[in-house]
């Protein structure tokens, strides 16, 4: 009897832990990637031995809902191939960034194209952070006409 009860609440478990489990959509796997890649940045900041490779980097936002992400991404691909020190691009971090982002970079602009949805343009929130609202006409005139 216990055997058939034990066995009946294993299977019951594994079927609620699988029923939660999701295959990755296109836009979960570049949300979950962009924010690995910000941490491993955040980690080749501070970390004293790749700290002087990650002054030759430039300072990137990763934000997929942003349009500019794919031009930043190719961008800053380049700088971290091309980087000036041998010693720096041997470095497993930095190998792991260049694959990260690659990986990234490849997910947005050929199995995801056409599946994310950009909400904003501004390139420049990617290389500080800030994030302007830009109106459309039509949210312009809703404003507008508020007031």
């Amino acid at each position: 009897m216990r055997l058939g009860l034990s066995s009946l609440l294993c299977f019951f478990f594994s079927f609620v832990w699988l029923s939660e489990c999701a295959p990755p959509t296109c836009y979960s796997r570049t949300l979950g990637l962009s924010k690995e890649v910000m941490t491993l940045l955040d980690k080749i900041h501070t970390y004293h031995r790749t700290k002087q490779c990650a002054e030759v980097l430039p300072t990137i936002f990763l934000d997929v809902h942003n349009s500019c992400v794919t031009t930043k991404l190719r961008d800053f691909l380049y700088v971290v191939l091309n980087h000036p020190s041998q010693y720096c691009r041997e470095r497993p971090r930095m190998v792991l960034l260049k694959r990260k982002i690659q990986n990234l970079y490849n997910i947005i602009t050929r199995m995801c194209y056409r599946d994310l949805v950009f909400f904003t343009d501004d390139c420049e929130a990617i290389d500080t952070g800030h994030s302007s609202p830009h109106y459309a006409e039509d949210r312009l005139q809703l404003l507008q006409e508020e007031r």
